[in-house]
């Protein structure tokens, strides 16, 4: 089964970047190599990955310096992989807006572990096989990229999707117009607003009973957008 998260791996060395590679892939992610700093950003900003592993040696700048940078283009986990010990380190990655560190060596079964929690974190909702999200009479399958309602699957385009994921990853949580702009397409379109309003008017078509009444896809007026479940918590 493929998993919905895409990972971005940052680190200079092509070898140990291809190693990470394969690892991550052998477990149904998907993945994206930077060399440098500077593909980062590029990756970060036209792909918008779920999850960034980043390795503070680079040869374009430091790591550290990297992390703002990043965070100004993306709301996702960052795991910093380093050999570096140190606890200044550490607390300056952290500060600077990573969410872990792992120093080098470390184990496979370690670093699946701190992704794991990293995107559990991240989502607001469990992303393990065989956990989902569920809403009335829908069942949301983050992890194969399905919308059910009952036994039916309901169609969304892939857009219609991530939207919908979006707004589960902060579920009964209001989620800023801007936000759900940079998880759904990306930083180069926080200025498209009316994106949202035409997919929200789609999505509410196909899910809710009553689209002008909605149950589930509600419009905090002047904040955002938030999805209530059936539970209401």
């Amino acid at each position: 089964m493929k998993a919905i998260a895409e990972i971005l791996v940052i680190e200079d060395d092509a070898r140990l970047s291809h190693v990470f590679a394969v690892t991550l892939e052998s477990e149904g992610y998907r993945t994206l190599e930077a060399l440098t700093g500077q593909r980062a950003i590029e990756e970060v900003r036209t792909r918008n990955p779920e999850l960034v592993l980043l390795d503070l040696g680079l040869p374009d700048g430091d790591g550290l310096a990297l992390i703002p940078m990043l965070r100004a283009h993306t709301a996702a986990p960052i795991i910093v992989v380093s050999a570096r010990e140190s606890e200044a380190d550490k607390v300056r990655a952290l500060d600077a807006g990573a969410n872990d560190y792992l120093t080098k060596p470390f184990s496979v079964p370690e670093l699946r572990a701190r992704i794991r929690a990293a995107l559990r974190g991240g989502m607001g909702v469990s992303h393990a096989p065989g956990q989902d999200l569920t809403f009335g009479d829908y069942r949301l399958d983050l992890e194969a990229r399905r919308l059910f309602r009952g036994p039916e699957l309901v169609p969304l385009s892939l857009t219609e999707f991530r939207l919908l994921a979006a707004l589960a990853r902060h579920a009964n949580r209001v989620v800023t117009t801007t936000g759900l702009l940079q998880e759904t397409w990306g930083t180069a379109y926080q200025r498209k607003v009316s994106y949202v309003r035409v997919y929200m008017h789609a999505l509410r078509r196909k899910i809710e009973a009553d689209p002008a009444h909605p149950r589930y896809l509600l419009n905090e007026i002047g904040l955002g957008y938030r999805l209530r479940t059936s539970d209401g918590r």
